[in-house]
């Protein structure tokens, strides 16, 4: 029977080294999942999650087991990525307003060719988690948490120091906000098919150099998958898009974090 992930941050709280590795390896595509999500570019969101999982490790002695430990860093790297600098994206200001506006502009009328589909996959990813950033911080993490990751109401509010009451609230608003992809309403009109030339002009997609798309078959099988979504409850369509992306790459975050470990890091407030 495999560990548990409190049992594994025990251990590695006593200095069992294979157990930090372990817990390292068992919370990176948590936090890198959060952090991307919230910080929308890969290097941006790779900065956060060293930090985030940094300070995870260094302040174990001060998990008193009042939650479970994934809610616990959660709450670490939620309170991180709010007062994280702002990215290279995030700094741009997007409002829905604006955000849709820029979608408008340099529409081609034909559909992405077979061998495109992955550049459009890329721009599906890109263009969605663009959306979660014309939300203000605080709406964008409760979003993310409460709808995408499925967090209950107890423990998003544990995780963001609130009552569940203003948790829910402001989900709530999130969820309204967020409900505009035209990929989710059909009578909205989704752009990202007529958007692969435009955004290799601008350079926002590099075909040598992708940021979110890497399955070629997968990127091919999401019409199929789209239509499905579509079938569901309006509320339940926008997370359903979240989730429909393919993984993540998470980089391997141990030998960065064993590093800065050596070096000494000190200086992070406790949680």
């Amino acid at each position: 029977m495999s560990a548990t992930v409190e049992e594994v941050a025990e251990r590695a709280r006593r200095g069992e080294s294979a157990a930090l590795d372990e817990l390292i390896r068992t919370l990176q595509p948590r936090m890198y999942g959060l952090a991307l999500r919230m910080l929308w570019h890969p290097e941006d969101a790779k900065d956060a999650t060293q930090e985030i999982l940094l300070r995870i490790v260094t302040h174990l002695a001060t998990f008193r087991g009042k939650s479970r430990f994934l809610t616990w860093a959660y709450r670490v790297g939620a309170n991180h990525l709010l007062t994280w600098r702002k990215g290279r994206i995030e700094g741009q200001g997007f409002t829905f307003e604006s955000f849709g506006k820029d979608l408008q502009e340099g529409l081609e009328e034909k559909s992405p060719r077979p061998d495109d589909m992955v550049l459009f996959q890329e721009i599906r990813v890109g263009c969605t988690l663009g959306m979660l950033l014309c939300l203000d911080r605080i709406h964008r993490i409760t979003y993310i948490l409460g709808e995408i990751l499925e967090i209950d109401s107890k423990d998003g509010a544990s995780i963001l120091g609130v009552r569940r009451e203003t948790f829910r609230k402001r989900l709530e608003r999130s969820r309204q906000e967020i409900v505009r992809c035209g990929l989710v309403n059909s009578n909205n009109g989704c752009r990202c098919h007529r958007r692969v030339q435009r955004a290799l002009e601008l350079k926002r997609v590099d075909r040598n150099r992708l940021l979110f798309a890497h399955d070629l078959v997968g990127a091919s099988q999401f019409p199929n998958v789209l239509a499905d979504i579509r079938k569901l409850e309006e509320a339940q369509r926008t997370v359903a898009i979240y989730r429909s992306h393919p993984d993540y790459a998470v980089p391997d975050f141990v030998t960065a974090v064993r590093h800065l470990l050596n070096l000494g890091a000190s200086g992070v407030r406790e949680y």
